[in-house]
């Protein structure tokens, strides 16, 4: 199926582009640490910020068919336990007849840090490697490098940002989320039945399986009733059989007025 094979060709075809391409990328889209200070249980808030010039976009973690989704690298960090990255809701676009969800303008990433000695500073370094697109697909790598200081005052950029989030299922009023899972001819097909009201305009699926090896089609989303259906095809990078976790599934609606964070799903 040409769903199948789109993704590691689009890959393919934004890291063939020759080196010379990464010197523009600068002045296509900037990036800075944001700090936010301790909270009071003891992690740190910071956020990744890219500023994107007009008509530029970047990707979501689940970019679609027709993206790229960001990586991260935090070595040379200091103090530095664990991250936990709060996701803004992004956006729908149409490119090329396929669609991909992502950020114009600007990107404001909060991320929840673990320090290894709380009360201590945290260097924040490493890099993100992202593509940016407006007519054509730059691939990107971005280098950060920040001292946090504990004692920093809330940034209010932070705090929008992470209000700028889905609505969870219990918020949203999802009453069920159940998922019929059958073989195919190249892996698996998820067809999840989500009881919940409507998001507003044309709702938009992602489905997310918590495993970087199992590739995942646009998600087919139609509705009946009070009732989505959202239908997504699975393949393993391997090309083989394996399983699937159903509490591990995560499906996100993007609608108009709304998007919701639906977290698993049961059988029956």
């Amino acid at each position: 199926m040409k769903l199948h094979v789109f993704a590691p060709l689009a890959l393919a075809a934004l890291t063939a582009l020759p080196v010379s391409a990464q010197g523009w990328v600068d002045d296509v889209v900037q990036i800075d640490v944001l700090d936010g200070g301790t909270t009071a249980t003891g992690t740190h808030r910071a956020a990744i910020r890219l500023t994107l010039e007009p008509g530029w976009k970047t990707y979501w973690r689940a970019p679609g068919d027709a993206g790229i989704p960001p990586q991260f690298s935090w070595r040379g960090s200091r103090n530095l336990e664990a991250t936990q990255m709060s996701w803004p809701t992004p956006e729908v676009f149409d490119q090329n007849g396929m669609r991909s969800v992502g950020y114009e303008t600007e990107l404001v990433l909060p991320i929840d840090i673990t320090p290894r000695r709380a009360g201590q500073p945290v260097r924040l370094k490493g890099k993100m490697e992202i593509g940016v697109c407006r007519e054509v697909c730059i691939p990107s790598t971005l280098i950060f490098d920040r001292m946090l200081d504990p004692a920093s005052p809330r940034h209010p950029a932070i705090l929008a940002a992470r209000s700028d989030r889905p609505y969870s299922a219990v918020e949203a009023g999802v009453t069920s989320a159940k998922c019929v899972i059958s073989p195919t001819s190249d892996g698996l097909r998820i067809e999840a039945h989500i009881r919940m009201p409507h998001a507003g305009g044309t709702e938009y699926t992602v489905t997310e399986t918590g495993d970087p090896q199992i590739w995942v089609s646009e998600t087919e989303t139609t509705r009946q009733g009070g009732t989505l259906i959202a239908v997504s095809e699975l393949m393993h990078a391997k090309a083989g059989s394996f399983a699937l976790d159903r509490s591990a599934l995560r499906f996100t609606v993007l609608g108009q007025t709304r998007a919701v964070d639906i977290r698993g799903c049961s059988s029956d």
